[in-house]
């Protein structure tokens, strides 16, 4: 007998998807969503906490959707509250490591991880961790949190008052935006003995703190100022300028081959120097240099789809 295509989940349940996974769509109110990259088996889906309305999984043509029918993806962003505040499942989805991923989450934390394909994250409240993505990534939030490791693709990303954690960075461009929200990258050391393209920061806020780790071999323009707030500067090949009227900190390091621009109104702005084969804001000293960063998560058991026809 065929699998279906659609299923209505009300209870704990495990989906095994036997035909090809090509892009993967979840749109959540609360609770937690793990996506996991996987080249072994077909795609998995276990869900192990469930209320409020039935959640509903669709799988056509190689689009695997998992959400709720008055949840749209492209309003996502404006739903706060009224009919939708008392759903919330847990549930982790293992998906071929290339495919197209999209996550849309009102106050759910979502956890991404191993995926080459592009991949975009939209929340409200809700927090995204992103682990090991190496396609480029998107990721837009009003006052969730983004913490990320080891990503290689580029980011793009937006926030009103969540906050930005890059650590062990190797993206190809960073580009941020935010008003209130903070912003810290720690920017890996290249890759020998052949190094990756130089780096392209393009950090933005209003009054959020910007602080950055560079190796000591980086190759990049700097550009760093605000206008009322502090600057800090562990490069001597940097010059500080400015006083009243706004502070600057400019100059080339290594062959300024790349561009590091960080810019607020009445946040700090931080230049650090990372420590030679040091393991950025997670080596343990005092527990203070940024945030635990969780492990990836497991994929879900291999087991038989059930679950009811719509």
């Amino acid at each position: 007998m065929p699998t279906p295509p659609e299923w209505s989940l009300t209870a704990p349940e495990n989906l095994t998807f036997e035909e090809p996974v090509a892009s993967l769509e979840v749109r959540l109110v609360n609770g937690a969503v793990n996506i996991v990259g996987t080249d072994a088996g077909p795609a998995r889906l276990e869900l192990s906490a469930h209320s409020g309305a039935p959640l509903l999984v669709t799988h056509k043509d190689g689009a695997l959707t998992v959400g709720y029918e008055d949840l749209a993806w492209k309003n996502i962003l404006s739903r706060i509250a009224h009919g939708i505040r008392h759903r919330s499942v847990t549930v982790t989805l293992a998906v071929p490591t290339g495919t197209r991923v999209k996550v849309g989450v009102v106050g759910a934390h979502a956890v991404v991880s191993g995926i080459s394909g592009a991949t975009d994250v939209r929340g409200v409240t809700g927090n995204a961790t992103l682990v090991g993505l190496s396609g480029p990534v998107r990721a837009e939030t009003v006052s969730g949190d983004v913490e990320a490791q080891s990503l290689s693709g580029t980011l793009r990303h937006n926030s009103v008052s969540g906050e930005l954690t890059l650590v062990d960075c190797r993206s190809e461009a960073v580009k941020s935006d935010t008003v209130t929200g903070g912003i810290v990258i720690d920017l890996a050391e290249p890759t020998a003995p052949v190094p990756g393209p130089a780096p392209s920061l393009e950090l933005n806020t209003v009054s959020g703190d910007v602080a950055l780790r560079l190796p000591g071999s980086t190759d990049a323009v700097v550009e760093a100022g605000t206008a009322t707030g502090a600057v800090s500067n562990a490069f001597a090949e940097l010059r500080q300028s400015g006083e009243w009227a706004g502070r600057r900190l400019t100059g080339r390091l290594g062959r300024a081959t790349g561009l590091v621009r960080a810019t607020s109104v009445s946040g700090a702005v931080a230049v650090l120097r990372r420590p030679p084969a040091a393991d950025a804001f997670t080596d343990g000293h005092d527990g203070h240099d940024g945030p635990d960063q969780p492990d990836a998560p497991d994929a879900p058991a291999d087991t038989p789809a059930q679950g009811k026809v719509l």
